[in-house]
């Protein structure tokens, strides 16, 4: 089904995969050798990048995007920080969208709130608004935006539109900040995989099946993190784009940078029935492509796959599970302990019926993955004349977007799905994130949505309550409602798969109530604010010298950035950093906002001018004067801040609040073994903490110990390989080694500034 190469690869007439052990064949191909050098020049990726590149150099890239796009998760931040920063109106395209906070349930007006304040926005800098329930926000740049060649950045993690021929990346706010002041992107040059399609999927196999198989392959060995996913061969054109949207959304849950696909006739097609027929051209590899790995995926051999709680790599085939039910669910359940330590209890061996098959609780449809017009016609293809049920299960079904959900209407497949008892809800994100559809406790739930993290649903285990969900895609959720509720893979139900009508786009809603405000700025405009919306507090520039608490210590092999800000009900307060970070780590470490808040009075003591009145603090410095070196450090200008030390942090989403919050607690650094994502080290610095990397395990300190790092601004401006360090308890100074991965030389700058708002202030007042 899926298979990878150890190895680079050539990739000649965009059909035959050559090794790179075996180059001597390009020249039994071709006529021409492997040059390497120029073979790298021949992927699409390159292509898109260099047309996008303002730096003379392919190594050291600085990329202008083409357009933005933001969430109401997420504009109001990035626009206060914009500001602060000194921007007066929207230099390229900028899309706000409110997908995310749509419902108002929580918090009074706030989310609301934050929507008039996204208009305002629009109206004054020149943006574009799409207000509720009209569309989520990929599928609105795949219908407006995305175009071959393009290159479009937004500020959330599933940013992907390559099936449209775009190079599309996810990223924190503050990448988002540096376009609207007109900065660049500033990356060293991606490697690109080849994900070689060969094949055509079988008719009950849907894009999540075929996403959630290429996950399970790459994402734990991390073979394509960081990278640009280039999506290359044959199998490409068995594929409608509206399928391969579906796959493509996906590719984030492998950690890679972006993706790319090959177009063809249908992308054509795609573009010109949405009105823009103009963003249309040619992508296809050189006659000799490098690729510095290759994904082999036989679409052909692909079976409905089933991704058990709690990740989207945690995948197996539905035949698969069946095959040894109960020993996989025991797995899951021992997984869900570990989530839970302690504070609830989720089982599955009593969700197996007496016929051995496994009942769920709810199904879910909807959002950038599952909400596509084809998937929710291949659902009341299966459902029509059929019935969910009157038991538990339950089944909601979100368009993505009001042009999706009106031709599904006109064409009466939403009658066919509200007859079978599906409920049919507007576009919206929320049951991705744990803001809509929260299951009941110990429930299952089977979802095509993006993800399956630990409590992402909603539920809340330090109130004794775990809900849990699977992915699997539309057409087998929709054969299993028509089960009632009994796990049914779509290719053991009988159904007229793959029968769907061409898409008939209309636009008339979004001609009615998107605010199309690019190129028309009206500064006089006042902005709309809340009660909720606080600016950022003040951020103090890095001292020479530092003294980390450490406020946390997580030793889980990967941490979420659900984990360390959670989502749901929480996002209401993503437009007050003060009342966000309130919740940071809650789900995890529910003491860690307390030690935080704790070590953060000393530094205000500190900096107030006042002697902080601590005894460990006194004895921490009597150790530190001991350090050679070291003998004459005034505690007065030794920075206090807090520290989480993680194994690998920041997987899932881009939220830049992940780190900002941390950040408005007074914490300095992060200490890891491996950031799980670009991403989340970019939001790190650009909130003025240390991206650290410790050299070894985390056996010399523990949570409360302090970490004494001299010279810390001089290291910065060093090699960043080996910064000394010192952990300071049992009387003892005992040396760590940290080291930082390379960083540009204004990602230096900010981390120096405190943050990206003071390296912007800093920059304008000298005039820059």
């Amino acid at each position: 089904m899926v298979k990878l190469y150890d190895e680079g690869v050539y990739l000649v007439h965009g059909a035959e995969v050559v090794p790179e052990s075996e180059a001597d064949k390009v020249r039994q191909l071709t006529g021409k050798d492997a040059d390497k050098a120029t073979a790298l020049q021949g992927t699409i990726a390159w292509g898109i990048l260099e047309a996008h590149n303002t730096s003379d150099s392919m190594e050291r890239l600085k990329i202008k995007f083409d357009a933005m796009t933001s969430h109401d998760i997420t504009f109001v931040g990035i626009i206060q920080t914009a500001r602060a920063s000194g921007m007066e109106r929207f230099p390229l395209p900028y899309v706000l969208t409110n997908c995310h906070n749509s419902l108002c349930a929580v918090g009074g007006t706030i989310n609301d709130d934050d929507h008039l304040f996204g208009l305002s926005a629009a109206k004054k800098y020149g943006g574009i608004y799409v207000p509720p329930h009209i569309a989520v926000i990929h599928q609105y740049m795949r219908e407006s935006f995305a175009g071959c060649g393009k290159m479009i950045l937004g500020s959330d993690s599933h940013t992907r539109y390559g099936a449209l021929g775009t190079l599309a990346v996810g990223e924190g706010g503050g990448e988002l900040v540096k376009q609207l002041l007109g900065d660049t992107y500033d990356i060293a040059r991606p490697g690109v995989v080849a994900i070689y399609l060969k094949g055509k999927p079988a008719p009950f196999v849907g894009p999540h099946d075929v996403a959630l198989a290429i996950v399970r392959a790459v994402y734990k060995n991390g073979y394509v993190k960081n990278k640009v996913m280039e999506f290359v061969g044959s199998g490409v054109s068995s594929m409608t784009t509206d399928y391969r949207n579906g796959v493509d959304v996906m590719t984030t849950e492998t950690t890679c940078l972006s993706s790319i696909w090959r177009t063809d006739g249908d992308t054509k097609t795609f573009l010109e029935r949405h009105h823009r027929e103009g963003d249309y051209k040619e992508l296809n590899p050189a006659e000799i492509a490098y690729y510095d790995g290759c994904v082999e995926v036989d679409l052909s051999a692909v079976r409905p796959m089933i991704a058990l709680p709690f990740h989207p790599s945690n995948g197996y085939t539905i035949d698969e599970l069946y095959g040894n039910l109960k020993d996989i669910l025991q797995e899951t359940e021992a997984a869900a302990e570990k989530v839970a330590e302690g504070r609830a209890r989720f089982t599955l061996l009593d969700k197996i019926t007496p016929d051995g098959k496994l009942l769920v609780q709810q199904g879910v449809i909807g959002g950038c993955a599952g909400g596509n017009y084809t998937n929710v016609v291949e659902a009341a293809h299966c459902l029509k004349e059929r019935s969910c049920g009157d038991g538990e299960f339950c089944l909601s079904i979100y368009p993505s977007s009001q042009p999706v959900f009106t031709d599904l209407d006109r064409k009466g497949f939403l009658a066919d799905l509200m007859d079978a008892g599906a409920v049919i809800r507007t576009a919206f994100c929320g049951p991705c994130f744990g803001a809509g559809d929260t299951p009941a406790n110990n429930a299952l739930s089977i979802r095509h949505t993006t993800r399956n993290f630990p409590n992402r649903e909603g539920s809340k285990p330090g109130q004794g309550q775990m809900a849990a969900v699977a992915l699997m895609d539309a057409r087998s959720i929709a054969a299993t409602a028509a089960n009632e509720g009994k796990l049914t893979s779509a290719e053991n139900f009988e159904c007229q798969w793959g029968d769907v009508p061409e898409h008939d786009y209309d636009d008339r809603a979004y001609r009615a109530r998107v605010y199309q405000g690019w190129g028309r700025a009206a500064p006089e405009t006042e902005l709309r604010s809340g009660p909720n919306i606080k600016p950022w507090p003040e951020m103090e520039p890095l001292t020479e010298n530092v003294l980390l608490r450490v406020a946390s210590k997580i030793l889980d092999e990967v941490t979420t950035t659900d984990e360390l800000i959670p989502s749901g009900e929480t996002s209401s307060f993503r437009s007050n950093p003060l009342g966000l970070a309130e919740f940071t780590l809650s789900r995890r470490d529910p003491e860690y906002v307390g030690r935080a808040k704790a070590i953060q009075a000393l530094e205000e003591e500190r900096r107030a001018g006042r002697q902080p009145d601590d005894a460990g603090l006194k004895e921490v410095f009597a150790l530190i004067k001991k350090i050679p070196g070291q003998e004459s450090v005034d505690p007065m200008k030794v920075e206090i801040g807090s520290v989480v030390y993680a194994n690998r942090p920041g997987d899932g989403s881009a939220r830049e609040q992940a780190a900002s919050c941390q950040r408005v607690l007074g914490g300095l650094a992060n200490i890891v073994q491996e950031y799980a994502t670009k991403r989340y080290r970019s939001n790190c610095m650009n909130w003025g903490m240390i991206p650290f990397h410790l050299k070894g395990r985390p056996d010399a300190f523990d949570v409360d110990d302090y970490i004494y790092v001299p010279d810390i601004r001089r290291a910065l401006d060093d090699d960043l390989k080996d910064i000394p360090a010192y952990v300071l308890k049992d009387g003892r100074a005992s040396k760590v080694c940290l080291y930082v991965q390379d960083m540009t030389a204004e990602e230096r700058e900010i981390i120096k500034a405190g943050c990206l708002i003071n390296f912007n202030r800093n920059r304008r007042k000298r005039g820059k």
